[in-house]
């Protein structure tokens, strides 16, 4: 590596890594013998001072915003412009100053109780140890609206919507949101009896406060937008724990056994109501069956006799011969006689007809 000399020339190769901070150290030296050659006189200290202003000014020249955010910047502490993510420049020596808002993240305040490791300062109670314990405590404890008690756990789920308006127009924005979640959980549980808070109500409870939330973050001007809110554990107060829960016990064996009733019930009633249908359907096809039979004897029988009153005697002797073809192939024997016999005992050969049958 060849750095200039003090005439402007360039300098033979030197190996400056042999130690450590040795290219920072001859970077100091080239620019403390520029200042000197540039100032008349040689400079002495000023050369130290000018020169660790330079490298001031070019270390705070420069700043770097995250793709999840925005930098508000401030010249002289009045609001100039917001910048987009990436690499950027300011003026120097604190003339300008970079606020990087997270817009794009969704942030979280919770109430009742902390998630270990968080590093948002403002996500639990502002204090440490046992006040914080006490602080998350208070913020649980509500009334109802049947004056009763309970603790109340939430989560307030939120994004940065306006860096400007969230760093000027509100002196602590984060901490006014706790206040404001605080104020707006006490209101909608106080309108509920306890019952409703602990089991049917949380979905309205939620919906309710998110609404009351966002109307107060916009009318406080805050730069907030209020994404979600979310009940975690509702609980009676630690004395009256037991009792409640034999309750909730008793009001849960209760509910399994009507369940269990309108089990049996959905079981047997439709099947007696299949039952039911079935025989009324079979007792309409057997009405119909015997409607349509005795409708067709009837026309069959009409036909018949219109046609025995067009011709008496050749129906009449119809009729006789059907009749005889029905009845005879089942008579075994047969004897025809003239008109004119006498009788059809000599006919009969009675002993060759007794001794034919085996």
């Amino acid at each position: 590596m060849s750095w200039e000399n003090n005439n402007g020339g360039y300098r033979g190769p030197h190996n400056i890594g042999d130690r450590p901070g040795a290219e920072l150290e001859a970077l100091i030296k080239q620019g403390k013998a520029r200042i000197k050659n540039s100032i008349p006189g040689g400079g002495g200290p000023i050369a130290f001072v000018i020169l660790g202003l330079v490298l001031l000014g070019a270390w705070t020249a420069y700043y770097t915003v995250p793709s999840d955010s925005v930098a508000v910047i401030q010249r002289f502490g009045k609001y100039l412009k917001e910048v987009p993510p990436g690499l950027h420049f300011k003026l120097p020596l604190g003339i300008d100053a970079a606020t990087v808002v997270p817009v794009k993240r969704q942030l979280k305040q919770e109430f009742g109780f902390t998630t270990p490791g968080a590093t948002d300062p403002y996500q639990g109670p502002r204090f440490d140890g046992s006040r914080r314990a006490r602080e998350s405590q208070l913020e649980t404890e509500m009334v109802t609206g049947d004056l009763n008690a309970a603790l109340v756990e939430w989560v307030v789920q939120y994004r940065i919507s306006d860096p400007k308006a969230f760093l000027f127009e509100v002196r602590e924005p984060r901490e006014t949101l706790r206040y404001v979640s605080e104020s707006v959980m006490r209101e909608v549980v106080g309108d509920r009896t306890v019952d409703e808070v602990i089991t049917i109500g949380r979905q309205e409870i939620e919906s309710e406060a998110l609404t009351k939330m966002a109307e107060l973050s916009s009318k406080y001007s805050m730069g907030i937008s209020i994404d979600q809110v979310q009940l975690k554990n509702i609980n009676p107060p630690k004395p009256v724990q037991a009792s409640f829960n034999e309750v909730n016990q008793a009001q849960q064996e209760k509910e399994k056994l009507i369940n269990e009733a309108r089990r049996d019930y959905n079981k047997v009633i439709p099947l007696a109501q299949g039952e039911k249908d079935q025989r009324i359907r079979e007792a309409d096809g057997y009405r119909l069956k015997r409607i349509n039979e005795a409708e067709g004897d009837a026309a069959r029988f009409n036909a018949l006799l219109t046609e025995y009153k067009k011709a008496p005697e050749v129906t009449r002797r119809r009729i006789y011969i059907e009749t005889l073809q029905k009845v005879m192939p089942g008579i075994e024997s047969k004897i025809v006689v003239d008109e004119q016999g006498q009788g059809i005992l000599p006919l009969l050969n009675l002993d060759s007809k007794k001794g034919a049958q085996p």
